[in-house]
């Protein structure tokens, strides 16, 4: 069983940056595939990165592809999602996620664990 708990949402103006954290439980944390998740109001959930157990691969989505950065700290058991020139459109909830079925994962069923999600406001 792994928990995880999304930190770093908050209000932030068209243009600035957040960084948001996502801190695991368990000691097996470095096995697991992680994403980034975000869902808009009334939308379904859309994928955003993905970051494999040990770092060495990673994914994004084209709408953030150059503006976002993952990556994690297996030692602390942390995934890091680093948003920059952020964008009204990139409002929603931000969920991250682990899995095992394959080291980077862009569809919601290829995970097992999902965090409560932390808001991101990105006013115009």
């Amino acid at each position: 069983q792994v928990q995880l708990v999304e930190s770093g949402g908050g209000l932030v103006q068209a243009g600035g940056s957040l960084r948001l954290a996502c801190a695991a439980s368990g000691r097996t944390f470095s096995t697991y595939g992680m994403g980034w998740f975000r869902q808009a109001p009334g939308k379904e959930r859309q994928f955003v990165s993905a970051i494999s157990g040990s770092g060495a691969s990673t994914f994004y989505a084209d709408s953030v592809k150059g503006r976002f950065t993952v990556s994690r700290d297996n030692a602390k058991s942390t995934v890091y999602l680093q948003m920059n020139s952020l964008r009204p459109e990139d409002t929603g909830v931000y969920y991250c996620a682990a899995g095992r079925k394959l080291p980077i994962a862009t569809l919601t069923t290829n995970y097992d664990y999902w965090g409560q999600g932390t808001q991101v406001t990105v006013s115009s």
